[in-house]
């Protein structure tokens, strides 16, 4: 029993190694800096614990996403409004928008990675799933007329890492974050269809 509690300390410590050093990866040189050897390496762990937990450098990308997402994602359920539930959904869009617009802008370096490891099947992801599906939800409350489940993926389709590094300035570190909500709003107050 001390040894299984043992190994799943030690597969835990493993895994928070894993993303924080496929992280600094990023951090240092970008998404093509990134392999499995590298973070494996930097990690302390053999590349077989590597490839055993995440299975790829797709699934290792995705296991990172969720992690920086996952206090949005608990938020989104069960935090006050106008995030969580009870605010009218064009609020809660918004305020969505702007947590997932942070994420993008802290993690653009992730966002472009994770694109080019999933690109053929980013729509699988489980974040992007989760994001698309309460996006979905949120439009079609509010705008029932609209064709929401594109809507909502051509919304995502901004959070692209090479997009957010580009809006993203000194000056204005939120460019990106705003625009997006703009567009949102733009989308909420459009006049109905004929």
């Amino acid at each position: 029993m001390a040894e299984q509690r043992h190994e799943r300390a030690n597969a835990v410590r493993n895994r928070r190694a894993v993303l924080q050093a496929a992280e600094r990866l990023l951090e240092e040189g970008g998404d093509e800096h990134v392999s499995l050897d590298r973070v494996a390496a930097l990690a302390g762990v053999g590349k077989g614990t590597v490839f055993r937990r995440f299975g790829s450098r797709a699934g290792l990308m995705q296991a990172l996403l969720e992690e920086r997402s996952l206090a949005l994602r608990e938020a989104v359920a069960e935090g006050p409004p106008p995030l969580g539930p009870g605010a009218p959904p064009g609020e809660r869009l918004l305020a969505f928008l702007d947590g997932l617009g942070g994420i993008a802008e802290h993690n653009a370096a992730l966002l472009t990675a994770h694109e080019q490891a999933c690109a053929d099947d980013k729509q699988a992801d489980p974040s992007y799933m989760f994001w698309h599906r309460h996006i979905y939800d949120l439009l079609a409350e509010a705008r029932p007329d609209l064709d929401t489940e594109f809507l909502a993926h051509a919304l995502l389709s901004v959070f692209d890492g090479n997009l957010v590094r580009g809006m993203t300035r000194a000056d204005d570190p939120r460019r990106f974050t705003a625009s997006v909500q703009d567009m949102a709003v733009a989308l909420l107050t459009s006049a109905p269809r004929t």
